[in-house]
């Protein structure tokens, strides 16, 4: 059987991986969204989990609900910078985001 505190240091080491993961690599775009992506599913975890661990509440649910969401559209409109600077640039390093002006 599995505890909450179970739940709680898997959301703790995918969230660790996805700062880790942040803080490593700052040049490739893609990286960085797969962090921030990560970092957003860890918390998702401990929500669901301390939904199911506080009684059967679903507020922690309807959070993550809300949480998935502003992820979706973080994504999208990632992938759109990305492939407006990448026909622009012919890169996608971090470091050449100050060229796009408009």
């Amino acid at each position: 059987m599995l505890s909450l505190s179970h739940y709680l240091i898997l959301g703790a080491i995918l969230f660790a991986t996805g700062v880790m993961g942040i803080f490593l690599n700052r040049k490739n775009l893609i990286v960085l969204l797969m962090a921030i992506e990560l970092m957003l599913l860890a918390v998702n975890i401990n929500f669901i989990a301390f939904s199911h661990y506080m009684g059967g509440d679903i507020h922690g649910q309807v959070f993550v609900f809300f949480i998935l969401a502003v992820a979706a559209a973080e994504s999208a409109i990632g992938l759109a910078i990305m492939v407006a600077m990448f026909r622009n640039l012919r890169t996608i390093h971090v470091d050449d985001l100050d060229n796009l002006k408009g």
